[in-house]
């Protein structure tokens, strides 16, 4: 049996690829810092240990591992925070508390991971960023920031630690209808519009950034390291068609 850690368990798109990757063969420990949410995933499905733990504390992050029993073939980093609101008049708590969760809390678990990961000669590792890294979402406050920080962390990770075995990747979701992003969705003026401008014409769910995950998770991406893969149904390569001619 393989082994997995995912991170932000306790959401719509961890649970998701919590599930898929059970499906996949994996046993998986589920970290939130909700356990009412992942103690329910580990009642619904087998080979899932609830691990209730605050990803930027370095401490909490050992033990969470040492709960797995074994170093992890697969660590996906779907853990997240956003504080809404423009930048002038965002409370610098607010950023500082985004950036702790989405860049550095993402960076003691990958370092984690990675420090396992060599002594067992290898393992991928799976972090989600954001199409908001990739181009500024306005009233996104520090979101964008630590996704984009997290990408190029991405990049760099995969040069130091490739020759350890280890992959790392990232996936770039769009406009999701699950997690953070579903409430927006509810108001159908939102949706109508947000799936207008969609290319595919519709808005993407968490399967689609769960399959994402499990296939850089496995040997049909065993050359792929360093990439961010964006799933948003072709919206950040539409600007123009949103601004057609005359």
């Amino acid at each position: 049996m393989k082994h997995a850690i995912v991170t932000g368990a306790g959401g719509d798109i961890g649970a998701c690829i919590t599930e898929l990757a059970v499906s996949r063969g994996y046993r998986v420990a589920a970290i939130d810092v909700q356990p009412d949410k992942i103690d329910a995933l580990a009642d619904r499905l087998d080979h899932v240990v609830p691990v209730v733990a605050d990803i930027t504390d370095p401490e909490a992050v050992t033990i969470a591992f040492d709960r797995l029993g074994t170093a992890p073939d697969l660590l996906v980093n779907n853990a997240g925070l956003v504080r809404f609101g423009p930048l002038e008049s965002l409370a610098v708590e607010d950023f500082q508390s985004v950036v702790n969760v989405n860049l550095v809390g993402s960076f003691i678990v990958a370092k984690e991971a990675a420090l396992r990961m060599k002594t067992v000669g290898g393992g991928a590792i799976v972090n989600v960023t954001s199409m908001g890294g990739i181009h500024p979402a306005p009233g996104g406050g520090a979101y964008g920031a630590s996704k984009a920080g997290l990408a190029q962390m991405t990049e760099l990770m995969s040069v130091e630690w490739g020759p350890y075995g280890i992959r790392v990747n990232a996936v770039a979701p769009g406009f999701i209808d699950a997690g953070m992003s579903a409430p927006f969705f509810q108001d159908e003026s939102v949706r109508e519009k947000r799936t207008s401008g969609v290319p595919l014409g519709r808005l993407g769910t968490a399967a689609d950034v769960a399959h994402t995950v499990l296939y850089l998770a496995s040997e049909e991406a065993a050359y792929i390291t360093g990439q961010e893969i964006v799933i948003d149904g072709g919206v950040i390569n539409s600007v123009l068609a949103q601004l057609p001619r005359d």
